[in-house]
């Protein structure tokens, strides 16, 4: 999943926006800590026990450190980022390169900085015996790193990142109520008129169209849209109340616009509390076993208490497959995402054929006084166009079209 987030920022232009450098910089950590991390972890695992010397132990643990550090960090700046853009006006404008680089430089600097405390001496009196008696390979147990490395690396981040997408949500909330209500206060307008002429019976139905102020709509990758007009826009029915229309029929039950549009702004809260939701919930479920686990392994040691080694490790492996989950939450809601892993799995499982030379058959036909001349025959293909454009003449770029227009939504 990664790998793919990666590639298709890459790779698609349109996907190179300043605010997806968050996704791509969480997607580079997401994929250390699978390529750095995961494969001694598994290594230590299957063994029961750590055999690669003290070093290692160190390099692992800090890269361990470094990579879930940056990994729940950018989440944060991802959850700042998303909140500077929803309640401030002028933040579209100042979200430049150098700003959300900067974010990204920070996220990184405090993750090495928390991971290499430890390679500084800050270790507990009996890291070198756990290594070398009981061959095991922990992050430093001393009480005072382990309090300041889950506070900094966990609970700080999760106070401000269910602080910031409670005040989304709320945001979100407020602007789709508020354009509720102004739906509610133009009302709707509709006007008709029957008019009979020589040789039929014609129905003259005669109302304003309603015309639709230039809005702006902006996406952000959770799939919350927030849209802002200028004016408010008019809604008109039209309805012909011509009893001999009917022709004994019942009449045609016609909705209320205003039940439909509840129904529309319902729809988006609802979604905008599931997304956020999700993207929240999984985070938690994911790390807060471990960082409980984390902090209270240097409080509370044998024989007041017990810690079964089985269920460190799940939590430990459970923190880590938030890395594999990071990718599918923070682009499965952004359309353009979509539509770019579709393009990218199309062009994987269709791969660009050779291209083949036509066939043609050549035929000679006399004429009456004149002599043979070569005519050019063609066997019988069916070429799709669309329009006059040679480019979508090609059926691959049509299927990847097709996938596009219908996944656009």
């Amino acid at each position: 999943g990664n790998v793919f987030v990666i590639a298709v920022i890459l790779l698609e232009r349109h996907l190179q926006s300043v605010a997806n450098y968050l996704i791509l910089s969480l997607a580079v950590a997401d994929l250390l800590v699978a390529c750095l991390v995961m494969p001694l972890g598994a290594v230590y695992q299957v063994t029961g026990k750590w055999l690669l010397g003290p070093e290692l132990c160190d390099m692992w643990t800090s890269s361990d450190v470094l990579c879930c550090t940056a990994s729940i960090l950018h989440l944060v700046a991802i959850a700042t980022d998303r909140y500077w853009a929803v309640t401030s006006i002028d933040y579209i404008q100042q979200r430049t390169v150098g700003r959300i680089t900067w974010m990204i430089a920070t996220v990184w600097l405090v993750s090495l900085l928390v991971s290499c405390f430890p390679l500084f001496g800050w270790k507990d009196d009996d890291w070198q015996k756990r290594i070398q008696v009981y061959q095991q390979c922990l992050i430093s147990q001393d009480v005072g790193y382990q309090v300041f490395a889950t506070l900094s690396t966990f609970y700080l981040p999760l106070a401000i990142i269910l602080f910031l997408y409670w005040r989304i949500f709320l945001t979100a909330k407020k602007r789709i109520r508020r354009r509720k209500e102004q739906r509610q206060n133009n009302g709707v307008s509709s006007s008709s008129a029957a008019a009979a002429a020589i040789g039929g019976l014609r129905l003259s139905l005669r109302g304003a169209v309603s015309s639709a102020a230039p809005t702006n709509s902006t996406t952000n990758s959770t799939g919350i849209s927030f849209v802002s007009t200028s004016e408010p826009a008019t809604c008109t029915v039209m309805a012909a109340a011509v009893g001999v229309l009917n022709l004994g029929r019942p009449p045609m039950p016609i909705s209320s616009p205003s039940d439909t549009l509840d129904n529309l702004y319902s729809k988006r809260e609802r979604k905008a509390a599931k997304t956020l939701a999700i993207i929240t919930g999984a985070f938690v479920v994911c790390w807060l076993p471990f960082f409980v686990i984390a902090l209270l392994m240097p409080v509370c040691q044998w024989p007041h208490c017990y810690y079964d080694d089985n269920m460190v490790s799940f939590f430990l492996w459970l923190g880590y497959f938030n890395s594999t989950l990071n990718p599918i939450l923070y682009t499965i809601f952004s359309p353009e995402f979509r539509n770019a892993f579709q393009k990218l799995l199309r062009m994987k499982s269709n791969p660009p054929r050779s291209s083949q030379p036509m066939p043609t058959a050549l035929s000679h036909s006399g004429g009456g006084g004149g002599g043979g001349r070569t005519r050019e025959s063609r066997p019988n293909v069916t070429v799709l166009t669309v329009g006059n454009n040679n480019k979508f003449n090609d059926p691959e770029r049509q299927s990847v079209a097709a996938v596009s227009n219908n996944y656009s939504g």
